[in-house]
């Protein structure tokens, strides 16, 4: 199934006419947890009432699930995946990192997404056919690195601390088996594997609304996305994502080892 780029650009507008005015602003942070953090925004409420307006208005007969708001219409066949702030930390430091997602799921399946970066301009999106870049230098078609050497590899995750027992000997198998390990971006790691700057991520206890639109621009852009026993990354939980599908499998043996 093919959804338009205009509407995918559309959600990104309506986000960011939310989002940008209050980045790098002195606002309040509120924490959703009584033990821990996990922050959450004006921004991050407000983009996501955007969104789900204009899915409303637009397709009143899909279904939503927000990081914010929950869910709505879940039985429908059609249902959008949303994270009007993915990667909140990052937002409140005042690194452009963050993005917008927003995917939608056709039974099930990941279809259609976009990431949307508004500080930078950039545009990461899959209209279910292929997987498009739209910002500075020009828009282009995304294309992952056939990179087939975990060796010779880019790797990312938000933090090797949120991996714990026997999932942080897994993920350090994988670090100590790639050229370069990286920390932080977030959504961002996943759009550059689209973009074939990045090889491979690894994360854990992730939520469908962190995935779900990254799931298409990857696979589309010519990548493999799974959780790490090798199912639908649409799941989420535990994800590995790689440029290549040899990568993608040295990446799982290593992990499941």
């Amino acid at each position: 199934m093919a959804i338009e780029l205009s509407f995918l650009r559309r959600i990104a507008e309506v986000a960011a006419a939310q989002t940008l005015p209050r980045f790098r602003t002195i606002s309040s942070i509120d924490n959703k947890y009584q033990v821990g953090f996990d922050p959450v925004t004006e921004a991050d409420r407000e983009a996501e009432r955007a969104i789900r307006a204009l899915i409303n208005s637009t397709h009143p007969g899909h279904g939503i699930m927000g990081e914010e708001f929950g869910s709505e219409n879940l039985d429908a066949s059609h249902v959008w995946v949303i994270d009007p702030i993915d990667g909140t930390r990052a937002f409140i430091s005042g690194l452009p990192v963050w993005g917008t997602l927003a995917g939608l799921t056709v039974d099930g399946d990941a279809v259609a997404g976009v990431m949307a970066q508004p500080f930078t301009g950039e545009l990461f999106l899959c209209d279910g056919t292929a997987s498009y870049y739209e910002g500075p230098g020009g828009a282009r078609q995304l294309k992952t690195r056939q990179n087939p050497d975990i060796a010779q590899a880019t790797l990312f995750t938000t933090t090797p601390a949120l991996f714990k027992d026997k999932k942080r000997e897994a993920y350090d198998r994988v670090e100590r088996s790639v050229r370069m390990p990286r920390y932080g971006a977030d959504c961002y790691a996943y759009a550059m594997i689209a973009a074939g700057f990045v090889d491979l991520v690894v994360e854990t206890a992730l939520h469908p609304y962190d995935i779900v639109a990254l799931v298409p621009i990857i696979e589309k852009a010519g990548g493999v996305i799974t959780n790490w026993d090798g199912g639908p990354a649409e799941k989420a939980g535990d994800i590995v994502a790689a440029g290549s599908k040899e990568l993608h499998a040295q990446a799982l043996d290593l992990l499941n080892r």
